[in-house]
């Protein structure tokens, strides 16, 4: 009798139910596909979950970061400060703008170094951009400080922080937010974002510049961009906001597992007090040199392990390559360092125990 091999377990894995089918399609018999009720409904929702007074949605999260940072009049010849340990969107929305991305190392929890911040400033910082990695809240409070103390606007890329909070404040709440729907998100609408802000002004700039500059039908007061989200994407990601809080505890309750079970060799994150994470991803730590090994070890094992990031973001070519890896020592050595695991909420306690054997094993292979 042949043993049959298990699934491979994905790094993330969408739940789509026959809810969304039916929300798509009820849009597509609606007739109407373009911005409407769907997209009011999605906005509306999302708001009350993440206690943020105005939500405008885009077209995805890096036309939300572009948006948050035009509202906030980031355009030519200023400077943005940005963490050298993120995705590229976060630098390439700046320079959508104009402006010019000024990288900034990392300190712990992989969170930005204020420290490091303030030795970047220059008379042309017009914001810092705070970047909420794998579903761990900046201190905000910390980064307000800095923020008022220097003259200058924050925007939170909390792309992967949907419903995480840290101290009393919300992610999106104390900057300008931008969030991301992209299909392997918390929640998700396919592609997708929104821009969050306690400002009814800002909110109001954000819908114009999402909608050509656009006031009332052809009446153009300022320039803007299609950056517009579909009746579809926002249909979607109705009927996903209506699971995302018990999503967001099953992730959490998969974490715990994790910082109980596997083997010391992976060092399991740590959470500052007062942070509630959402762990879009479960980040490990393993001894430098051992990574590609137990991460091959992993994967051979049928466990999709993964790298966010393998290169930090001024080392891309596209930013200045590796001579820049001198100045950022922290982000490079977190490049070299972590393993993401699979911790979204449909993996089943059978696929928990398997990464944690998987993991285990693989050690074996360093003892």
């Amino acid at each position: 009798m042949t043993e049959t091999t298990p699934d491979p377990i994905a790094i993330a894995a969408p739940e789509i139910t026959e809810a969304e089918e039916q929300a798509v399609l009820r849009v597509l018999r609606s007739g109407r596909l373009a911005q409407g009720p769907e997209v009011a409904a999605f906005e509306k929702s999302f708001g009350a979950l993440q206690r943020a007074p105005h939500v405008v949605a885009t077209s995805n999260g890096t036309t939300a970061i572009h948006t948050a940072l035009h509202i906030l009049g980031v355009g030519a010849g200023d400077e943005v400060l940005v963490p050298a340990f993120t995705f590229a969107a976060s630098g390439n929305a700046v320079i959508a703008t104009g402006a010019t991305p000024v990288f900034v190392d990392i300190a712990d929890h992989w969170l930005i170094d204020l420290d490091d911040a303030a030795a970047k400033m220059t008379d042309r910082t017009k914001a810092i951009m705070p970047v909420h990695l794998y579903g761990l809240m900046v201190d905000m409070g910390a980064a307000q400080a800095f923020a008022d103390s220097h003259g200058i606007s924050i925007v939170e890329d909390a792309a992967q922080a949907h419903l995480a909070r840290r101290d009393g404040r919300w992610a999106g709440t104390t900057g300008v937010g931008a969030f991301s729907f992209y299909a392997t998100k918390n929640a998700m609408t396919g592609e997708g974002g929104v821009v969050t802000t306690t400002s009814e002004d800002l909110a109001d700039a954000a819908r114009r510049f999402r909608n050509h500059g656009m006031t009332s039908r052809y009446t153009h007061v300022e320039w803007g961009l299609n950056l517009r989200m579909t009746e579809l994407q926002a249909a979607i990601g109705v009927e996903q906001l209506k699971r995302l809080e018990q999503w967001t505890n099953r992730r959490r309750a998969n974490a715990s597992f994790f910082d109980a079970s596997l083997p010391e060799l992976f060092e399991s994150p740590t959470v500052p007090d007062g942070a509630y994470h959402v762990y879009h991803q479960y980040t490990v730590t393993v001894p430098p040199g051992l990574r590609d090994g137990l991460l091959e070890g992993l994967r051979d094992r049928g466990i999709g392990a993964d790298v966010y990031y393998p290169t930090p973001v001024p080392l891309q070519p596209a930013f200045g390559g590796p001579e820049a890896s001198d100045r950022f020592p922290n982000a490079v050595a977190a490049s070299k360092t972590i393993i993401n695991l699979p911790v979204h909420p449909q993996l089943s306690d059978s696929d928990l125990d398997r990464i944690v054997t998987a993991a285990t094993e693989a050690t074996h292979l360093f003892s």
